[in-house]
């Protein structure tokens, strides 16, 4: 159902969709405006005529909200709580973090919610991993593709092709999409059987296979400093981490679309043809190539028995993000670069003595001298090589550094 334009004030305009009234505030605000051009209206009206993909996406899950408020080329901000004045249409769902806290965050199911949301500057869409009616086990594996710097969409493409062929050596179907960006990622619908946990073990094993397969253009390392080519990101399984879904808008200057694709497109496709002014037609004339996802879903225990293989062949779990609690089997949640400094031996520092003071050089030499004779016993405990003579600001200074042994085997002072 289309659409209804039901009214328009000075600072909104009200639409009637799916016979729910959805208030637009500042329709006419610039969400973008240094390449494309664009309202907070148009972006609305983009998600309205691609509304059945999107919300196959995000349906029946609870939503991180990324706001942003001031359009997409100001700092967008996170929240999980759903807003206390919302629609008594709007559902919520009760999930619970790490931290012991709870939120209330918001689940869309039609096309009416998200038009309510992108009102609120939500340009992506963040959905979780789980359904409302199971929180605590992932219908999803997601397997997220970031290309480091200089590495070309070709290396993304090859890397996405090895992945689509593992997969379905695993008994699963990958579904790839952009990112929106310069990265891919694939979906994949699994049965939700499995912990957070149990989820991100397998896509720890499969982002470890991928290296193994291309070594030269994928990588599976946590740390950026041991980084090439692309990064299988097996962190964004983690419990409570979100990425954007299909046909979520990015905040590039373009306006570009994180957008699903078939299989055979990848090779050839170009992230930057997919943006809100192209993908409305494309998906009215073709489809989403995604809409068979949920009937697609698989066994993660493939996964799973190549992860004990790793364990067993002494590969140990690999770093969480830094806000996780340190799990088992998890080494030092270090960079390699820190790990190795702090492993070197420290210096060892002797005290340093300052015995004269005075603008004077020689005065400061003979300053030493009455110091040495006054303590002649300290003074044996004295470096004679390593005497210094200094010049400072404020004048000569006589320093001497004394022995390891000093303070503990004699008392002695200094004026």
């Amino acid at each position: 159902m289309q659409p209804v334009f039901v009214g328009k004030s000075e600072a909104a305009e009200t639409l009637l969709i799916d016979g729910r009234q959805v208030r637009i505030t500042h329709p006419d605000k610039l969400y973008y405006s240094k390449q494309a051009r664009l309202s907070k209206l148009d972006i609305v009206r983009y998600y309205l005529s691609i509304a059945p993909g999107a919300l196959a996406g995000i349906r029946d899950r609870a939503l991180v909200l990324k706001r942003f408020v001031n359009g997409a080329e100001e700092q967008a901000f996170y929240q999980k709580r759903a807003p206390t004045e919302r629609p008594e249409w709007l559902r919520t769902v009760t999930l619970s973090f790490p931290s012991g806290r709870n939120a209330d965050e918001l689940v869309v199911d039609n096309t009416a919610g998200l038009a309510w949301i992108v009102n609120l500057g939500c340009i992506e869409l963040h959905p979780h991993p789980v359904r409302s009616g199971n929180l605590e086990h992932p219908d999803e594996l997601r397997v997220d593709l970031d290309p480091g710097p200089g590495v070309s969409w070709a290396d993304v493409s090859r890397v996405a092709l090895e992945v689509k062929s593992f997969l379905e050596g695993m008994g699963l179907r990958g579904w790839p999409k952009t990112s929106g960006s310069r990265g891919m990622h694939v979906n994949v619908r699994i049965e939700p059987r499995w912990s957070f946990t149990e989820v991100r073990r397998a896509a720890l094993a499969l982002s470890r296979a991928i290296e193994k397969r291309a070594p030269t253009i994928a990588t599976s390392k946590w740390w950026k400093e041991e980084r090439h080519g692309v990064f299988l990101d097996y962190n964004q399984n983690a419990k409570n981490r979100t990425t954007c879904s299909a046909y979520s808008v990015r905040r590039l200057p373009d306006a570009r679309v994180s957008m699903p694709l078939e299989w055979r497109e990848v090779p050839e496709s170009d992230p930057a043809d997919f943006t809100v002014f192209t993908v409305p037609k494309r998906f009215a004339e073709a489809g989403d190539p995604h809409a068979g996802m949920d009937e697609a879903a698989g066994s993660l225990e493939k996964l799973l028995e190549l992860a004990d293989q790793d364990e067993a062949a002494g590969l140990g779990d690999a770093p969480w993000p830094p806000h996780f609690r340190r799990m088992k089997g998890e080494g030092k949640r270090v960079a390699p670069s820190r790990a190795k400094a702090a492993a070197r031996p420290q210096r060892k520092k002797m005290p340093l003595l300052v015995i004269a003071n005075s603008p004077d050089k020689e005065a400061a030499l003979a300053g030493l001298e009455r110091w040495k004779q006054k303590y002649a016993e300290a003074a044996g405990y004295l470096v004679v090589s390593q005497k210094l003579i200094q010049r400072a600001l404020v004048g000569w200074s006589e320093f001497a550094s004394a022995s390891r042994h000093c303070f503990e085997d004699a008392t002695f002072g200094a004026k």
